[in-house]
């Protein structure tokens, strides 16, 4: 069958471990698919003597991820590192000059040099598969480039994040606060390192900023998304999303709009009886909106060993095939700049306020609203104390702009005690 298949590993994590167990233990079926036996020949991590739960004594070590790319009996790099920018950036560059074929899971590094990337792979006639770095398990990358390649996508939206997922669904089915269930999720190491990329959104902007670049064939601008995390969603947000026949979801869209790409993770109100008002635990979803076609919805593991491996794999099967797809599904060079529009798409939203409990407070707040021509669909008045009243408004369709300038000026009313709270709510 001809010279194995050769591949070289950097980062030896959950997913690096995943690969290394996947290539071992299925190599007979793989071998049976291509044709070709697939071999790791050389590996390199941080740490040579951490204990891991699988047997790498029959693999070169590398001390440094450049001299595991500099090695002449490696065919296939793959990155598992992670980082914008420092040894894997240098390392992906370094393969890609070199000739070598790239398999990356770097969602980071892809948001911010993606195009760059691209184009050198492009210019040495290689591949860079990204299929790992969006959804963990589900297929996204190649349903978008290959089984909707003749399709005009219209909007992609989904629940990508699966450490936000599980917070929000264990706050509303424990009655706990985020500060606890959030303690909860760390210890049991579901949040990254700095916790700030999975609530603060930062991970699933990333990932939104890769799928509008597939989708629309953008340059990749996670300048232009708009990122609000889950941190100030509290326990009587869930409650009263409930009370009117919805959840809450850290949702991330992005579509073309007249007035441009709009990109957004923010937490949002969808229906409870919707897909993804249904999304329990870390289970991520993608939807994907063609113009003449119903929502194509993927649903699956977002992260986890062995989900994530297998995309990795399936980035190497590809291109051992000969796969000639394009790393953002076109050639670089005909990715689009295109304005970045925030804010231009109306919806109605949740806000949920703190009020002074005296003559005169509703009367401000909607005049705040309304001089921002926001209507009030409907208003509720919860449980208060002697002094202060939470309120619950919900408004007719309208902007985000415009309701950033509205709790602007309801802040200047005088009768507000807590920073507002609004929330999209998506239909």
């Amino acid at each position: 069958m001809g010279m194995p298949i050769r591949i070289g590993i950097a980062g030896l994590g959950t997913v690096g471990i995943g690969v290394v167990k996947i290539l071992r233990e299925c190599s007979d079926i793989i071998e049976a698919r291509l044709g070709k036996r697939v071999e790791v020949v050389a590996v390199t991590a941080k740490s040579k003597e951490k204990p891991r739960d699988e047997n790498l004594d029959g693999y070169a070590w590398e001390e440094n991820p450049l001299d595991l790319v500099n090695r002449n009996d490696i065919d296939i790099f793959v990155e598992l590192i992670g980082g914008t920018d420092g040894v894997a950036h240098e390392a992906v560059k370094l393969a890609l000059s070199n000739g070598k074929h790239v398999v990356t899971a770097n969602k980071a590094m892809l948001a911010v040099h993606g195009k760059k990337l691209a184009e050198l792979a492009e210019s040495n006639n290689v591949s860079l598969k990204l299929e790992a770095a969006v959804a963990g398990g589900i297929p996204v990358i190649k349903v978008i480039t290959e089984s909707l390649a003749g399709s005009n996508i219209k909007r992609v939206m989904g629940v990508i994040n699966g450490s936000c997922n599980y917070i929000l669904t264990r706050m509303e089915k424990s009655g706990l606060s985020y500060e606890t269930i959030f303690k909860e999720a760390n210890d049991l190491g579901y949040l990254e390192a700095d916790p700030q990329l999975d609530v603060g959104g930062i991970d699933a902007a990333h990932k939104i900023a890769i799928l509008s670049s597939l989708s629309f064939g953008t340059v990749v601008n996670l300048d232009g998304v708009t990122i609000q995390g889950i941190e100030k969603i509290s326990i009587d947000d869930i409650k009263h999303a409930a009370d009117m026949g919805y959840r809450i979801k850290l949702l991330a869209t992005a579509q073309i709009t007249e007035l441009g790409l709009e990109q957004r993770v923010t937490p949002c109100l969808v229906p409870d009886l919707s897909p993804l008002g249904g999304l329990e635990g870390g289970t991520n979803m993608v939807v994907i909106e063609t113009i003449g076609s119903d929502p194509i919805i993927l649903q699956g593991p977002g992260a986890g060993r062995i989900p994530t491996a297998n995309a990795v794999v399936s980035d190497i099967i590809d291109i051992i095939r000969g796969s000639k797809v394009k790393t953002f599904g076109r050639a670089a060079s005909l990715l689009k700049d295109v304005h970045v529009s925030k804010g231009s798409t109306s919806t109605s939203y949740y806000i949920r306020l703190l009020v002074d409990d005296k003559p005169g407070t509703l009367a401000k707040v909607t005049a705040a609203l309304g001089n921002e021509g926001i209507s009030i669909n409907r208003l509720r008045q919860y449980d208060h104390n002697a002094t202060k009243a939470p309120v619950i408004i919900v408004t007719h369709e309208t902007t985000s702009s415009s309701i950033e300038i509205a709790l602007k000026k309801l802040s200047e009313t005088g009768v507000i005690s807590i920073e507002p709270v609004a929330l999209r709510i998506e239909k």
